[in-house]
């Protein structure tokens, strides 16, 4: 600007009027450099990741610091976005004071003119400084770090390397941790046993072990802990794994809990258990009691990791969430001697895992539902569940109930449909469907496809290929294909009915 001024006014211009234009650009582009450079407003952003390990006071003072001696001279701080408990990996969307900073960006009254970090790793992680930097230069906003000494150009090849090797090596260090971590807690479990934290399970309560492993944790006064019977609740666990080798359903066992009045186990250790009602006992309390392995007397790690799942596959800038999934038994980490006492040995804890699975002469392996999640309850409107009747395969809805709880003398008895009692239906179905004659059959079958047991099978596929769900009638022992006007066919008095109580117990028992 200096420059094509003086040429107009050395030659540019004509008269006196070349030189006050001239001036004036002068004058105006003095302002403006001087402003740039003097009076800039920073909005400083940072964030310490673990509020328990990592003192929030200190580290916002030392970040602070930091950007207030980088800004030295190019202007002040004048708002302040610090985010407390939030860790690295989370996109600035999903960290709350880092995503009012973004949504300050549009405002023109915002207040402040350019970013200020006081460490890169405190505001980026990975890619996010690709994501962010645009959004930036979108609305002018500058960003200074203390890595390139001040303002980052945008355009500037080096420090756009400069942010890609930190965006790497912040990864790398959480990546490192995790592993660190990970490995020394398979190492504790499988050779020393230790308890590694978290609530004791039912049954259990945590015992003094003495100093902490950890020198520096003892020089704190941090304690180990074990676990150790509970005196109270021990004896309930050692009677729910001894109804559960007696043949006795998870189901029973929850129902004889709740009619006895033995507190659940967030009634009974309430403290820990905040976020739960303790109602009572339900089936999957006593299955999950059933299933684990640190019961015998073993320290068990890495049941239930965590894993890191996209957020939003469609929006992949909204990052990964962390979800817990169980593991298979060959995942587990089981210590070397037993860690503490047990309450069942291990020949009947893994006895009673076998007992878990469905009883009979046929065996669980043989058992196949072909239409299992195809037919709903034209009674209540829930889907039928699979189960084995008499050696074959049935369908049952039992209106809400389950066997954990005191049954209702006033509800509606269970319905029972079987599933060779459906089958030489369907091809009735399919006509019904096709329309009258000539018309095109839904889907790909023809009615010439419907008989025999590769086109019942064909069938099957093709309604759930369709979506298509059957209702079973348990009133009128009708089945049809979709809502009540819909065409339907009759199965038959002999298709239906409902067991005496005697029975019903038999089989859930």
């Amino acid at each position: 600007m200096t420059t094509v001024v003086a040429a107009c006014r050395s030659g540019g211009g004509s008269g006196s009027g070349g030189d006050v234009l001239g001036s004036w650009a002068e004058k105006l582009s003095g302002h403006a450099s001087k402003g740039a450079r003097g009076v800039l407003r920073f909005a400083f952003y940072g964030r310490v990741s673990t509020e328990d390990w990592q003192d929030p006071v200190t580290s916002r003072a030392r970040q602070l610091q930091q950007a207030v001696m980088l800004v030295a001279g190019a202007g002040v701080i004048t708002a302040e976005f610090f985010d407390t408990g939030e860790s690295r990996e989370l996109p600035w969307a999903r960290r709350p004071l880092a995503g009012a900073l973004v949504a300050q960006l549009a405002d023109p009254e915002r207040g402040w003119d350019a970013i200020v970090i006081g460490e890169y790793e405190r505001a980026f992680y990975g890619n996010q400084y690709a994501s962010m930097a645009p959004l930036f230069e979108h609305y002018g906003v500058s960003l200074w770090m203390p890595e390139v000494g001040g303002r980052v150009d945008w355009h500037a090849e080096d420090h756009e390397q400069t942010m890609v090797a930190l965006g790497l090596s912040s990864k790398r260090e959480i990546t490192r941790t995790r592993i660190r971590v990970r490995t020394a807690m398979a190492a504790q479990t499988l050779e020393q046993g230790r308890y590694l934290g978290g609530r004791p399970p039912y049954g259990y309560r945590l015992a003094d072990a003495g100093p902490h492993p950890n020198k520096a944790h003892a020089a704190w006064g941090r304690r180990a802990h074990r676990l150790e019977p509970d005196p109270v609740t021990a004896p309930v666990v050692s009677w729910m794994f001894g109804q559960r080798l007696a043949g006795h359903s998870a189901a029973r066992i929850t129902r004889a809990l709740n009619d006895a009045g033995v507190p659940c186990p967030s009634a009974a250790d309430p403290g820990r258990n905040p976020h739960r009602a303790g109602a009572g006992w339900t089936l999957r309390t006593v299955a999950a009691i059933l299933a684990n392995p640190r019961y015998t007397g073993r320290q068990v790690w890495n049941r239930q990791p965590s894993q890191a799942v996209l957020v939003d596959p469609a929006n992949t800038t909204l990052g990964h969430k962390q979800v817990q999934r169980w593991n298979l038994p060959e995942g587990w980490v089981i210590s070397k001697h037993p860690a503490h006492a047990a309450l069942v040995s291990e020949a009947d804890f893994i006895a009673a895992q076998d007992t878990a699975a469905p009883r009979g002469p046929a065996g669980p392996a043989v058992r196949r539902y072909l239409l299992a999640g195809l037919i709903t309850c034209g009674r209540c409107g829930r889907r039928l569940e699979s189960a084995w009747s008499y050696g074959r395969a049935a369908y049952r809805c039992r209106h809400g109930y389950t066997s954990a709880a005191v049954p209702d003398p006033a509800r509606p008895k269970n319905a029972y449909v079987r599933e060779d009692q459906i089958l030489p239906h369907l091809a009735a179905l399919a006509i019904l469907l096709a329309g009258p004659a000539g018309t095109p059959a839904r889907g790909s079958l023809s009615r010439a496809k419907l008989t025999g047991p590769a086109g019942t099978a064909a069938l099957i596929d093709q309604l759930r290929a369709d979506g298509t769900v059957l209702t079973y009638d348990p009133d009128g022992r009708t089945l049809r294909a979709g809502g009540h006007g819909a065409p339907s066919v009759t199965i038959g008095m002999h298709a239906a009915g409902t067991h005496s109580r005697q029975d019903r117990e038999r089989r859930t028992a």
